[in-house]
This record gives structure tokens, sequence and C-alpha cells, in this order.
């Protein structure tokens, strides 16, 4: 008599890992979630390991978590896996202060995000089929087109006439 269990919000070959409540602004961790987006996984594992970035070490720990739910929740093959998605969202704000001259007060904002990493698997044999084909059904219609538009010549301008000078009184 238990919960039923949520519908499943990917697909079958995407798998996905969240990072909560991490200390540091939304704004510099987005720095190094750029820097993973779209690259395969074992070169965004390197980026991350050498990355001069104190925030890289944990987005490391979300990639890694995010290549073992794949592997080990969706059988999918770790060789072909691509970041598709890192995206940086707000978390908690800690408001502290800091004491000002004259008993005056200025305020401190420590900031949380947090950031959730899509992994899927995409095979070489499917880029590659994909990229050829598209290039081959356009080309024929673009040629067409730049073949009627060479033929077409346009029209020339005729130069503006000068008007005559208004002659002062």
């Amino acid at each position: 008599m238990g919960k039923e269990s949520r519908a499943r919000v990917l697909a079958d070959h995407q798998a996905m890992a969240i990072g909560r409540n991490i200390r540091v602004s939304p704004r510099k961790l987005n720095l190094v979630a750029q820097q993973i987006r779209g690259k395969k996984v074992d070169r965004a594992l390197n980026e991350l390991t050498f990355s001069q970035k104190r925030i890289a070490r944990d987005v490391k720990k979300v990639l890694q978590s995010a290549i073992a739910n794949a592997e080990n929740n969706h059988d999918l093959d770790v060789d072909d896996l691509v970041v598709r998605e890192a995206s940086v969202g707000k978390n908690l704000v800690m408001k502290r202060f800091h004491a000002r001259a004259r008993g005056n007060s200025g305020s401190v904002e420590k900031f949380f995000s947090q950031i959730t990493i899509v992994v899927e698997e995409k095979r070489e044999a499917e880029k590659k089929a994909a990229k050829p084909a598209a290039k081959t059904e356009a080309a024929p219609e673009a040629k067409a087109e730049a073949k009627k538009s060479a033929g077409k010549k346009a029209p020339a301008k005729k130069p503006a006439a000068k008007k005559p000078a208004k002659e002062k009184k």
C-alpha cells in the first residue's frame, strides 16, 4: 500500500542529478556550468578536474552522480554520454549584518544556489548519419535558388539629379 511512483520527466536515454544548497552565488556557479554544457562527459570531467574555480569540485560531484544514475538506474552506456543541460538556479539567501560607523549596520547576503545536470546518450553512428543526410537534402534546393538568382541582374540605379543652388540676393 505504498505511494505510486512519479511519472518520469526525462526521456529514456537521459539521466539527471541535482546539487542543492551549494554555497556560492548562482552567477559564479553558472560560469563553471558553461564550461561543460554540450560536451562529452569524459571531457567535462577533465575540465572540472583542472579548473581553477573552487566550486568546480562540487559541480564535478554532481556530474559524477548523473553519470552513475545513467549507468545504474537507466542502463546507459557511459562512453556515449553527453552533458545535455547544466542549469543553475537560486536557492536560499542567508542574511547577516556588518557593524558600521556610528551604530549603523550594513547588510551582508550570503547566496546559495543549485545545479541540475542532465546527461543523455548519443551514439557516434547516429551523429554521423544525421549530419550528411541533412546536408544532401538541402543542397539541391540551394543550388537551384543560386542559379535563379545568378541569372537575374538587379536593375541599375539612376544617379540622383543635382538641384540647382539657390542664388543669394
